[in-house]
């Protein structure tokens, strides 16, 4: 009977959780299908998997162009997204869940991949322009702001010579993983700072 007591108290305690309307949107930008899995451009999707993994929850249900799932996270209620509409429209399915909760750009947090610096790199911002990204350059088309902050990861600098395409298709070397991957680990604790008002204490502690 112990086990079923317990059993009742972890129901009890995870059902006690603060509850309310959806105040932030956290989006993980990337593409979907097995094909573009662990590619460059599916950053925003793989630091998803390490905040769905520390904070025990799952984006698996269908709705905003996206899969979503919602979770209490840094006291806020949050809606996380990984947009299902290839990156190149991901304002769209962004936009619509926006429009919906009424949540305004400064409350909507991007995470997605950045050719500008290396593996292990984080870079956060308030806001900015698209810099090339053509995920971020629909989302602020689509919100028509560009007031929104972002959690960039380094992905590794474009070669001179190589296609963009091909770069940010192409999977990280085995040499970046180590890097990359503790970034991912860190991704967490600077969307805590952010979501609970602390953007310039998340800038400061990880750009």
């Amino acid at each position: 009977m112990a086990n079923i007591f317990d059993l009742f108290k972890q129901i009890s305690k995870e059902n006690n959780a603060p509850s309310g309307p959806v105040t932030h949107i956290v989006a993980g930008l990337g593409n979907p299908g097995a094909k573009y899995a662990q590619t460059r451009h599916n950053a925003g999707f793989m630091a998803l998997d390490y905040i769905e993994e520390k904070y025990n929850f799952k984006t698996n249900k269908v709705k905003f162009k996206s899969l979503v799932g919602e979770t209490t996270f840094a006291g806020k209620r949050v809606l996380f997204m990984r947009p299902q509409t290839f990156m190149n429209l991901s304002g769209e399915a962004i936009r619509e869940a926006a429009d919906f909760y009424k949540i305004p750009s400064d409350n909507i947090v991007i995470i997605y991949d950045d050719v500008s610096f290396d593996p292990g790199t984080m870079r956060i911002k308030r806001k900015g322009s698209a810099g090339g990204h053509n995920g971020i350059k629909n989302i602020i088309l689509q919100l028509d702001t560009d007031v929104f902050p972002r959690i960039k990861l380094g992905v590794g600098i474009k070669p001179k010579d190589y296609d963009m395409v091909d770069w940010v298709l192409g999977k990280l070397p085995p040499d970046t993983h180590k890097d990359f991957f503790s970034t991912l680990e860190k991704t967490p604790e600077a969307l805590e700072l952010i979501i609970s008002g602390n953007l310039d204490k998340a800038m400061n502690q990880f750009n």
